[in-house]
């Protein structure tokens, strides 16, 4: 019988093996309550405060010290991040991390449209617990706390400025984001966006105590890799330095469990001797991340899809119900589907969908919205492709539906659930992770590629098709590609770039062989997109250019599209 989920793929949050590998995702958080039913939870199991303080102290600009955490500290704000509402030019989502339990303080946001402010609201709140069982068959447990303000009504694209304030004396810097720019074709100006995938952290929490490099983190790494290369900090580095209008991530965010790096999959009880390293999921990974980014994206809106490393069962609603605390994703998708949701920024439709969804390979989730969310995908396509300010359309998820890749390949589900919709209303992109390298295909119709598409190309994805990228450089140790073929990339091409021995993942979850004529650009190393939107009169076009972490451009093709409004 074939596993639902291979080992090392979903996080592990204490559910034995041997029975996670065999159960969905709402079936393993049924598992997690019927465990905490028979074991008490009292405050003194409770892990105190937040684990971001060295690693957001090594960024910069955080109001978090080593002290920030006890309780008798005052209350402070940290982890800011920004998002787009349903109506991406006119709302934005600001949130951010408290550093203790707010005891009777209250969280404020003050905004307006100068650094003179002149608007206050008052947070939500939202308290997350996680329970988790440990070594000694006991619970342990631990809680954050997340505060979001949702501010509508904004004039698009003009900066909004922000400050965090607590009642109890806390004050931040003052920072700006800006909603989305509007759709009017007359309105539209050139404008940039960025893009990557399994990102994770360089730093390592603080709690549990007595945490080593490598336990959380993106330092364990295989032995053809600098295990002091800070990569996920320099990818960030260089996305900043781009100053992006937004930034979006196709999933395996903060990787809160290194499922997978051959280390014993066990907790220990609160205040117990921590082993030599351990897997089992850790909440206090997304406190150290949600730090990480903040220097991009305290002002940058960050949209998130999910990925398999996402899927946290410890909580419900399909193990997104940690999500709904931390992060604030746009109201605009299928209900029950929290990361399938789409926004516009002037003449191009970005849609976020969940993989999980229909995955082949990975089953936790496969299934669960009932075609809910095919239907919508199907749906959304149409309405933007039948809207004459709409020039170019864009999907993203996590599962690749075509990659070459060691590790995962090709998803069938993705394929079967998608592509034929992506043909149908002439998608311009898609945009993958998943697969820890960079590898872009030549565009494909009805899977065939329909021209060849090598550095410096043109397509016009009107008649030449879709071109789908993976992007799961973004920090996270790399893959490989199949054996005997090779990386093929700016000053390092190769005459045949077609991959003679890959695969694709079928319904029964197994491997089916076969050849991959479609794979032009491969490249090994850590990267994302930068994507530079040139709206026209007559014809609109789009630049995308893949970068490295140090900066260095080694991919470019530029789609054009015939301006028919």
């Amino acid at each position: 019988m074939q596993p639902l989920n291979p080992a090392g793929d979903i996080p592990d949050t204490g559910v034995p093996a041997h029975l996670a590998a065999h159960m969905t995702m709402d079936e393993q958080h049924d598992w997690h309550r019927d465990y905490l039913r028979r074991r008490a939870v009292t405050r003194r199991n409770i892990l105190r405060g937040a684990a971001a303080a060295a690693a957001v102290a090594a960024v910069g600009g955080s109001p978090f010290g080593r002290r920030a955490y006890a309780e008798g500290a005052q209350l402070a704000v940290g982890g800011r991040h920004v998002g787009y509402g349903a109506d991406a030019a006119s709302q934005l989502r600001f949130s951010a991390q408290l550093s203790r339990r707010p005891d009777g303080a209250k969280v404020f946001l003050d905004h307006g449209p100068t650094p003179a402010l002149g608007a206050t609201a008052e947070a939500e709140v939202r308290n997350l617990v996680t329970q988790l069982p440990t070594a000694d068959g006991g619970v342990l447990a631990a809680e954050q706390f997340y505060a979001h303000v949702p501010v509508d009504g904004l004039p698009a694209r003009l900066p909004h400025y922000y400050r965090w304030r607590t009642s109890d004396g806390f004050t931040g810097d003052l920072r700006a984001a800006a909603p989305a720019m509007a759709g009017g074709r007359a309105d539209v100006l050139p404008f940039r966006f960025t893009m990557m995938g399994d990102q994770g952290t360089d730093e390592t929490p603080t709690q549990p105590a007595d945490l080593v490099p490598g336990d959380y983190d993106d330092r364990y790494y295989k032995p053809d890799n600098d295990p002091t290369a800070p990569h996920a900090t320099n990818v960030l580095r260089q996305i900043a330095a781009c100053n992006p209008d937004f930034h979006i991530l196709a999933g395996d965010i903060a990787y809160a469990d290194p499922s997978g790096a051959g280390k014993q999959a066990r907790f220990v009880p609160h205040g117990g001797e921590l082993p030599s390293g351990f897997d089992k999921y850790n909440p206090y990974v997304w406190d150290v991340y949600l730090g990480a980014i903040e220097q991009s994206a305290a002002q940058t809106p960050w949209m998130f899809a999910t990925g398999n490393h996402d899927m946290e069962a410890v909580y419900g609603n399909q193990g997104y119900g940690g999500h709904f605390a931390r992060l604030d994703l746009p109201d605009s998708g299928p209900a029950g589907c929290p990361s399938a949701y789409t926004f516009t920024y002037g003449n191009v439709a970005v849609l976020s969908l969940d993989a999980n969804d229909v995955s082949y390979e990975i089953k936790a989730n496969t299934g669960y919205s009932n075609g809910a969310q095919t239907s919508w995908v199907e749906r959304t396509l149409a309405a933007h492709r039948a809207n004459p300010d709409i020039d170019f359309l864009v999907c993203f998820f996590h599962h690749c539906a075509y990659s070459t890749t060691d590790s995962h390949a090709s998803d069938g589900g993705v394929r079967d659930a998608w592509v034929g919709l992506f043909d149908r209303y002439r998608v311009d992109l898609v945009l993958q992770g998943h697969n820890h390298v960079y590898e872009r295909t030549d565009p494909l119709r009805g899977g065939t590629p329909t021209k060849v598409a090598a550095d410096n190309s043109i397509v016009y994805p009107e008649t030449d098709g879709t071109v789908y990228y993976t992007v799961g450089g973004g920090g996270r140790p790399r893959y490989g590609f199949q054996p005997g073929s090779p990386e093929t990339f700016r000053g390092s091409e190769v005459a045949d770039t077609a991959v003679p021995n890959s695969y694709v993942w079928t319904p029964d979850g197994t491997k089916q062989d076969e050849g991959a004529p479609w794979s032009r650009v491969r490249f090994r190393n850590y990267s994302f997109l930068r994507i530079d939107v040139r709206p026209g009169v007559f014809s609109s076009e789009m630049d995308v250019v893949a970068v490295d972490e140090y900066g260095g451009e080694f991919d470019r093709v530029t789609y054009r599209r015939a301006v028919t409004g």
